[in-house]
């Protein structure tokens, strides 16, 4: 009766974004597991970070602040 749909699956680049995370995270002597618990997220998702894939901008709040960055210094972490 009806026609099939086809679902057609588009690659998406992942979108890249410069950042010191790993730098800052090294220079405090800070694992990607300790920086995770104190941002409250993953260390899976400190690892995508500091690869340069986005993340949502609650994250990089949660990262600034465990960081010891007030949002106003956000630049200095996230240059994007």
């Amino acid at each position: 009766m009806y026609p099939k749909i086809r679902r057609v699956q588009v690659n998406r680049m992942p979108v890249t974004i410069t950042n010191s995370v790993k730098k800052l995270r090294e220079e405090r002597l800070m694992s990607k597991a300790e920086l995770a618990r104190m941002a409250g997220v993953s260390p899976i998702t400190i690892d995508r970070i500091e690869r340069g894939e986005d993340c949502r901008m609650e994250t990089k709040r949660k990262i600034l602040l465990a960081l010891g960055f007030s949002l106003a210094e956000k630049t200095k972490v996230f240059q994007d």
